[in-house]
């Protein structure tokens, strides 16, 4: 348990002890000041409850702690604040039990699923997509470390008037090519026919509105278009001939898909296509009518009003009896729990689609489905570069393969300009690149709290310096080379008497769990991500200032040792829930 953790317990007993209140915590925050003490403990909260002041409280509080407990050695009050020092053994006992219990994970009985990554087979994966796997997935990872067994998930949107334009370029304009035969990536391949529609449809529009026809109108008269939602109509029908084009590009795309993800680190435990889902959810329509939750116009369209929960009235079914996209993920949200024995599940999607899931929960609480209260929106903030926003229609989309290509290389040129990696084999080398590469990449990407938009720079993500994946890397690699110089081995140390720099490298060691449950509380793998930065200059201030290897003590040697060993455990860990690799040389 963590050291802060202990003091409140006993600090809540104490205040119970002397002044009979019940249910007091008073905020333990570790010292940062000049004043001596390891922590500080704020006593104003009881200044109006037991009408003293400040100075007396804490002089009474710290009598009480040094006499009544075996905790502390001493304490000073300065200005209300009580500043009190630990005993030694308190944080050698305290080292020795996070070591102990480091991989111990307590179960919660509990399955949580994790949707995210969900793209269209239209187009390869972008930047976008990048902050949205590598969101969910380390959220997955996060959860699991926290006790929950996790189910991690995909809808891929393979069908729609999108799909179709893909289809409709290559039949027209492709004449017989294939991603083998042009050697292009199959995600990508098909994603060049989905630009090349729209560079056709507007060519039409722009020659329509030159004959007179109102611009509005000029878009639904396109031929190209129209050929398009003939093809969609096509492939609702079962048209076999559109069937059979569109399972032979989707295979294309999928295969291209599954390549970015094996780089990218992600991994799904199950997939789901819009293809079968998109029906489902017409049968809760009618559910909803017979309930009195939903209403019918008279042009036979099938409405949910909202208005009374302050959002509006919403379209579930159209006149002519097709869905839209909120009906099939009402019926994919019952699937789920039908299929699954989940107790919580939550959606990786971009806070452009906020009101679309408020929408989605309050129809499904207004359908008698209790486990709505269960479904949370992880809505995050749009990425952007120095350049801009990105646009998918007119090809100037960041490509997440050519940015996970650039990452690479550029700790490629890092390394061979610092040159420590020369007696590695040209496979060592290889592999160490991309780790450094990607981790820089997925650093960035999550220190990031996910609520806030972000502006994502390849240059500043791969400092060795500073808040960044590779200094991170480059500490644990450290502490692998000096346990391997030192012939490491794991054992029990006598007690030692700590400095203040082990002191508090032992308090960063002893917040992983808490951090964790906190990170898996709030869903932002941004707490983990600072977690292991501030581990890691606390690690670095206690390398500089303690002699290890050629430290004559030998106990002290081997106690400063474990710490080192622990520290490099917890690093390796931080890192893996953010999906990212270590190596041992840099």
């Amino acid at each position: 348990m963590n050291i802060k953790y202990i003091i409140e317990e006993k600090l809540s007993e104490i205040i119970l002890n002397v002044y009979q209140l019940k249910g007091i915590t008073l905020e333990v925050q570790e010292n940062k000041t000049e004043f001596e003490g390891d922590f500080t403990i704020v006593t104003f909260p009881l200044v109006k409850q037991l009408k003293k002041n400040p100075e007396s409280i804490g002089v009474e509080l710290g009598e009480a702690l040094t006499e009544q407990t075996d905790l502390f050695e001493s304490f000073n009050v300065v200005k209300g604040f009580l500043n009190v020092k630990v005993k030694n053994q308190l944080f050698v006992d305290n080292f020795r039990s996070v070591s102990k219990d480091f991989s111990i994970i307590e179960k919660k009985n509990a399955t949580v699923m994790v949707e995210y990554s969900s793209p269209n087979t239209n187009k390869p994966l972008h930047l976008g997509h990048i902050r949205n796997n590598l969101l969910g997935f380390s959220v997955a990872q996060i959860l699991k470390e926290a006790g929950y067994d996790v189910i991690r998930t995909q809808i891929i949107n393979d069908r729609g008037i999108h799909i179709c334009k893909s289809m409709l370029a290559w039949e027209k304009f492709g004449n017989g090519a294939t991603p083998e035969t042009t050697n292009i990536k199959g995600d990508k391949f098909v994603g060049n026919y989905y630009v090349e529609f729209d560079k056709n449809y507007k060519k039409e529009i722009a020659a329509l509105v030159e004959q007179g026809v109102e611009e509005e109108q000029a878009k639904k008269e396109a031929p190209v278009m129209k050929e398009a939602q003939k093809m969609l109509l096509d492939w609702e029908n079962g048209d076999e001939t559109v069937r059979n084009l569109w399972s032979e590009m989707n295979s294309w795309v999928y295969k291209g898909f599954n390549e970015t993800y094996k780089r990218l680190g992600v991994e799904f435990d199950q997939v789901q296509y819009e293809s079968n889902t998109y029906l489902l959810g017409k049968d809760l329509i009618q559910e909803g009518l017979n309930k009195g939750v939903l209403y019918q116009k008279e042009d036979g369209s099938v409405w949910c009003d909202l208005t009374d929960e302050g959002l509006d009235q919403k379209l579930l079914l159209r006149s002519d009896g097709t869905s839209v996209y909120m009906t099939q993920d009402l019926g994919t949200a019952v699937e789920r729990f039908k299929q699954n024995n989940i107790q919580k599940l939550i959606y990786t999607v971009g806070n452009e689609q906020d009101y679309h899931f408020q929408v989605l929960f309050k129809i499904l609480k207004k359908l008698g489905y209790e486990w709505a209260d269960q479904l949370y929106h992880l809505s995050y903030g749009m990425v952007e570069l120095p350049e801009g926003k990105m646009k998918s229609r007119e090809g100037t989309v960041v490509d997440a393969d050519d940015l996970m290509q650039e990452m690479y290389e550029t700790a490629k040129s890092k390394a061979q300009e610092l040159g420590k990696l020369e007696s590695l084999s040209e496979e060592d080398k290889e592999a160490s690149y991309e780790t450094v590469g990607l981790g820089a990449l997925k650093y960035f990407m999550l220190k990031v709290d996910p609520k806030k938009k972000m502006l994502f720079n390849p240059a500043e993500s791969i400092d060795f310096n500073g808040n960044t994946g590779p200094f991170i890397q480059y500490t644990y690699a450290r502490i692998q080379s000096l346990l391997s110089k030192a012939g490491y081995k794991e054992q029990e140390t006598a007690s030692i008497i700590l400095n203040q720099s082990e002191k508090e490298l032992i308090m960063q060691l002893a917040n992983f769990k808490t951090v964790v449950a906190r990170s898996a509380e709030t869903l932002s793998p941004a707490l983990v991500a600072n977690y292991v930065y501030d581990l890691v200059k606390a690690y670095n201030s206690f390398y500089q200032n303690n002699p290890i290897l050629n430290q004559d003590d030998e106990n002290i040697k081997q106690f400063r040792l474990n710490i080192s060993d622990l520290t490099g455990k917890t690093i390796k860990k931080s890192l893996e829930l953010l999906g990212i690799g270590t190596v041992n040389r840099m």
